[in-house]
């Protein structure tokens, strides 16, 4: 049984901006079924592409399964049965021991900038980057399949 563990923060933009970043990878994602108990999401990154299934959030963990598929029928898969999609940048940036994912946001979501650490308990200890501000762990509206139906843009500040 798959379970991941992940906690999601905003950014600093200013001190996030001049972070000495590796090269980003272009993310094009979409959802076949898109449901807070249950999701099945298509993602492609670059050349390569994976069919995952993630289960409810419970607190900051939900079950996951993950699949390397051929990037052809990805392109298929969101073209002819994607629910809602989303396009973003990812950074890895490694911190203390762990990899940080920072995730830049384009089209319907042009602004925000979430970055997520995966971790091996709940309760795990580890030490955010001075780039890091607030966490945003238990606020749907940050979930990549949110972001499809209610993008950042339409949020009021």
């Amino acid at each position: 049984m798959g379970i991941e563990i992940e906690r999601k923060f905003l950014l600093h933009h200013e001190e996030w901006h001049q972070v000495i970043k590796p090269a980003g990878k272009n993310l094009r994602q979409g959802y076949i079924h898109n449901d807070p108990a249950k999701t099945i999401r298509v993602r492609i990154a670059e050349e390569k592409a994976w069919l995952t299934i993630k289960g409810i959030t419970v607190g900051a963990s939900r079950l996951e399964y993950e699949y390397e598929i051929p990037l052809a029928e990805a392109k298929e898969l969101l073209d002819h049965f994607s629910e809602g999609e989303l396009e973003k940048i990812r950074y890895e940036i490694d911190h203390q021991g762990k990899t940080w994912e920072v995730d830049v946001f384009s089209g319907d979501n042009d602004g925000l900038i979430v970055a997520e650490i995966e971790l091996l308990a709940e309760d795990e200890d580890f030490e955010c980057p001075p780039w890091i501000n607030v966490e945003v762990t238990g606020d749907k509206r940050y979930y990549n399949a949110s972001l499809t139906t209610y993008p950042y843009k339409d949020w009021e500040d």
